[in-house]
């Protein structure tokens, strides 16, 4: 970022963090191939401009992510807020299993901190609510961690409210974790009714929409044949059609204040409050330039209002995940 502009900070539970992350995944073949000397280049460039805060998962490339992220952040731990996650399982051929047994945990953290080669991690999630095991025990074990000087926080991702609630009951949660932008928000409105009440943090994952916000995706051909956003609905013929009407109007907002749609719907989330923390993920260090220069666009209350009217929650076509998916989040 230029040097007359500071990347503004936030909090996740004690934890101070650039409010604008970093989300890892993409480092690891989800959106098409990647390559691991690029995606140090772009850890180091974002680490650089003053982002802080990494997210990845030991479900990202199952293990080569955070390998990866390890291999990144040597000699610079202390730039970083440090947030992984665990809780899905391996299903060769079929969906992804859960596992919040405690156990399982203690097992999970442990794999984690060994490939991401360091001591403690910052933020510790459980990736999806295991429905066959009682959160209080999959929590409960999860704060034992914090006991054991491995997690200094701990957090959940796509947790129902009520869920987050009874959590919050056993062991304070630092952050929720939920895909949240002007595209898809409707689950994480409702899931910020109970965040804002117990004082949890709110970190948005795919805020650009899986790159639909950007104005750069107007049909499959754009995507590599490997990427899996292929299989999303939201990308399906007759449902990226009616999206990409959506987007039309923010690339025309955008326009009119001077910067790119991503940008623009960053600034929109970050104006929805000081508990949210978005973490884009991107492979080029020249989209991530982009992302952080969402801290310069100063948006007004109109501005804001105006967007989300442009945009209303539930406009978006076509589920967040395929059928498969859905079914494992908002738990």
């Amino acid at each position: 970022m230029p040097d007359d502009v500071a990347l503004p900070v936030r909090k996740l539970g004690s934890i101070a963090v650039s409010a604008i992350g970093l989300g890892c995944m993409s480092f690891s073949g989800v959106y098409g191939p990647s390559d691991d000397a690029n995606a140090i280049d772009v850890i180091h460039a974002a680490l650089d401009r003053g982002i802080s805060l990494l997210d990845t998962s030991d479900m990202y490339g199952w293990g080569h992510n955070e390998e990866l992220v390890g291999r990144a952040i040597k000699g610079r731990r202390g730039q970083v807020v440090l947030a992984t996650k665990f809780g899905q399982t391996q299903n060769p051929g079929g969906q992804n299993g859960v596992n919040g047994r405690p156990e399982y945990v203690q097992q999970a953290c442990e794999a984690s901190l060994r490939r991401l080669r360091i001591d403690e991690i910052d933020v510790y999630y459980q990736h999806r609510v295991d429905p066959a095991v009682p959160i209080e025990e999959t929590v409960g074990a999860m704060s034992r961690l914090i006991s054991q000087g491995k997690v200094r926080e701990i957090a959940l991702s796509e947790a129902h409210p009520e869920t987050i609630a009874r959590a919050h009951k056993i062991h304070p949660i630092a952050a929720i974790q939920s895909e949240y932008s002007l595209l898809y928000r409707v689950e994480a409105e409702a899931t910020r009714q109970t965040t804002r009440e117990l004082g949890i943090s709110f970190c948005a994952y795919s805020p650009l929409g899986r790159a639909l916000l950007t104005g750069q995706v107007s049909n499959l051909d754009a995507l590599p044949a490997s990427d899996g956003r292929r299989r999303h609905p939201r990308f399906a013929d007759e449902n990226l059609e009616k999206n990409l009407l959506l987007v039309g109007r923010v690339t025309a907002f955008a326009e009119e204040k001077g910067c790119t749609p991503a940008q623009l719907v960053l600034a929109w989330l970050l104006s929805q409050g000081p508990d949210i923390v978005p973490i884009p993920g991107t492979k080029r260090t020249e989209r991530l330039l982009e992302n952080l220069g969402a801290a310069r666009v100063e948006l007004s209350v109109d501005d804001v209002a105006r967007l989300s009217e442009m945009v209303p929650a539930g406009a978006a076509a076509g589920t967040r995940y395929p059928q498969g998916g859905m079914a494992g989040v908002f738990i």
